[in-house]
């Protein structure tokens, strides 16, 4: 039994020896076997490339001065233009009646570079549209002030000095419209991107309170915070606008943006009641940004600065997400400040500078006119429902690489669709309005998320290979 029970614990040991060996073996050949890494992390995953309204990264708005759309692109193949008959004459509803030489007169091709439009006061535009009629151009040409150019060209329409701004049967030149021979770089634009046929001036009404919509989407009047303002088609400059602007949410938002004025304005000197250089500054009609509470509370008025810190930020692709471009009085084709011929060339050399810099493969780029100067249109503006508009159409062109080629834009549009779009882009799709953390006494729905609005976007097609500038820089 002894014996067994020894040979059973020597079995008994050399089985666990060998067990032992197998083990230290086995691990041994596990340490020496190539295995794969244990991971530390989950993979990254590779950025996912920008999609539709993202691809923009850059929003460039130019505004122009006074032009109406059926003074541009009145003619325009495929847009609402200037009605005619089955013949090719214009129809007897673009008749306006010359109270002076009593007879109905019809609108007239001018190749003149140098026009006097007329009024475009509030009252102006209510005689303009005469109810609805739009036959009221002479008349409204004829009421400004006696010395008026305008008015001097109704009432003596045969005078040497109003040769130029008559037409063939003595119409002003408030009748007038234009062809592709007088603008062909306008017209390239409309064919080579995006032509809209029913921008109309955001109110019925003068250039301040146009440009206050091109940042604000309202005009008002204001006695003290932003909940005493009115809106108003006659802003008063000399108050404080407290009322809250595009700016506000942008900076908030930690979006940059830029007011760009002609080179000769005094920016940084005072507001509104500097001496100005007649052609190389910007009018504070057309300035607006200054006044505003919030660009002062901010500390952001060096945002307001001149168009050559647009030009030369262009090359480094540093221009700001957004950027209002506003010109100088000689660039800015309004009537009565001589020929439109130097604001033609201005926005030619904008874009062809923006086309060739390193920003076009991201931008959307607009250009509008800030009224419509006193020139003939033929359509009658819709109601904006607040009482301070819409104002007569102005012609409206969409160009950058996303752009739909040759595409009329038949929506309802007004200056408050480019905030729209911005707001879509940058900010989530918020308004200004009482939601934004700065509340102020506008009407309850705010412009931009009126039903009538049209929306940019359909002016893009972002499935599209991005479209060469090549077509669009043109000789100024």
């Amino acid at each position: 039994m002894a014996r067994h029970a020894r040979r059973s614990r020597r079995r008994l040991q050399v089985l666990s020896l060998v067990v032992l060996l197998f083990v230290l073996g086995f691990a041994a050949g596990l340490a020496s076997s190539p295995r794969p890494a244990r991971a530390l992390s989950a993979p990254v995953p590779a950025p996912q490339a920008p999609t539709g309204l993202n691809k923009i990264n850059h929003i460039i708005v130019i505004m122009q001065e006074n032009r109406s759309f059926d003074h541009y692109f009145g003619t325009y193949p495929g847009a609402d233009g200037i009605p005619k008959t089955a013949g090719g004459a214009f129809a007897a509803s673009t008749c306006n009646f010359h109270p002076v030489l009593k007879k109905c007169l019809k609108p007239y091709h001018t190749s003149q570079d140098t026009n006097h439009g007329g009024p475009h006061s509030h009252g102006a535009s209510n005689l303009d549209i005469a109810g609805g009629s739009m036959k009221g151009f002479i008349k409204g040409a004829a009421s400004g002030p006696q010395s008026d150019p305008t008015r001097v060209c109704v009432e003596h329409p045969t005078l040497l000095k109003c040769k130029n701004f008559v037409g063939p049967q003595k119409q002003p030149d408030a009748m007038s419209f234009r062809i592709r021979a007088d603008i062909p770089n306008y017209w390239a634009y409309a064919d080579w991107g995006a032509l809209q046929d029913r921008m109309f001036a955001s109110v019925d009404s003068f250039s301040l309170p146009a440009h206050m919509f091109l940042v604000s989407a309202w005009s008002a009047n204001c006695t003290s915070g932003p909940m005493s303002c009115k809106g108003s088609v006659a802003p008063d400059i000399t108050k404080a606008f407290a009322w809250t602007d595009i700016t506000y949410l942008l900076n908030q938002a930690g979006i940059s943006w830029g007011y760009f004025v002609g080179n000769g304005t005094p920016v940084d000197k005072c507001y509104p009641g500097c001496q100005l250089d007649q052609l190389s500054a910007t009018p504070p009609n057309w300035n607006p940004l200054p006044g505003f509470t919030t660009v002062k509370d901010n500390g952001e008025l060096d945002h307001i600065t001149h168009i050559s810190e647009f030009e030369a930020a262009l090359a480094s692709d540093a221009i700001p997400q957004v950027s209002f471009i506003i010109p100088s009085a000689g660039q800015s084709e309004h009537p009565g400040k001589g020929s439109m011929r130097p604001g033609y060339a201005y926005v030619t050399t904008l874009v062809n500078e923006i086309a060739q810099s390193p920003v076009w493969s991201d931008s959307a780029i607009f250009i509008t006119w800030d009224d419509w100067g006193g020139f003939y249109d033929h359509v009658n503006p819709p109601a904006a429902g607040d009482g301070l508009g819409y104002g007569i159409r102005v012609p409206g062109l969409v160009l950058g690489p996303y752009v739909k080629q040759g595409y009329i834009d038949h929506q309802t549009l007004a200056f408050e669709a480019y905030l729209k779009l911005i707001e879509d882009r940058f900010l989530g799709g918020q308004r200004i309005d009482d939601t934004d953390g700065r509340p102020d006494s506008r009407p309850a729905i705010p412009r931009e998320n009126r039903s009538l609005l049209g929306d940019l976007v359909n002016d893009f097609d972002f499935n599209q290979t991005p479209r060469s500038p090549a077509a669009i820089i043109l000789d100024p």
